[in-house]
């Protein structure tokens, strides 16, 4: 039979093949360094992106928040001809105000079904009168304190 039709065989294997078949071989040192490395580059450019996404969800929540507020205070003041006091705060549009002046027309139920908690997790803060307009609502942002940039910044009514 000539060479060239003879059925092959594991006999006609080159040695170099028949060892790659019987000694698998696992990663290197150096590969799995690179795909590290190659994980570490691509998380360093995922994660600012998807953090600041979450900064802006919560801006949007609260700007949200904030016009639900301001709407129900303009409802309070147009039951009773006058906003809450600072001393009565936001829980008067919960909750009938016990605290002078007594709310006329305070409508049974109140303004809103709960006082909403910022997205941090704060209280939002309530001034009459209001440094910025008649009445401000705001929030103190991330840290819970005055000023800030970034997530950390206050945001209020005056910014809707």
């Amino acid at each position: 039979m000539p060479e060239s039709r003879r059925p092959f065989t594991h006999a006609h294997r080159s040695h170099a093949a028949r060892q790659s078949l019987h000694d698998p071989r696992g990663f290197t040192l150096i590969e799995i360094m690179v795909v590290i490395v190659i994980l570490g580059v691509l998380a360093a450019l995922v994660v600012p992106s998807v953090l600041s996404r979450t900064d802006d969800a919560r801006n949007v929540a609260a700007k949200s928040d904030l016009a639900a507020i301001r709407q129900a205070l303009k409802l309070y003041r147009l039951d009773n001809q006058r906003y809450p006091t600072t001393e009565q705060g936001l829980a008067a549009l919960v909750t009938k105000p016990v605290d002078p002046p007594p709310p006329p027309n305070w409508k049974p139920g109140g303004y809103l079904e709960k006082l909403p908690r910022d997205p941090w997790g704060h209280a939002y803060q309530y001034l009459n009168p209001g440094l910025k307009s008649d009445v401000d609502v705001f929030t103190y942002g991330a840290d819970g304190q005055p000023g800030g940039t970034g997530a950390d910044a206050d945001l209020g009514s005056w910014d809707l």
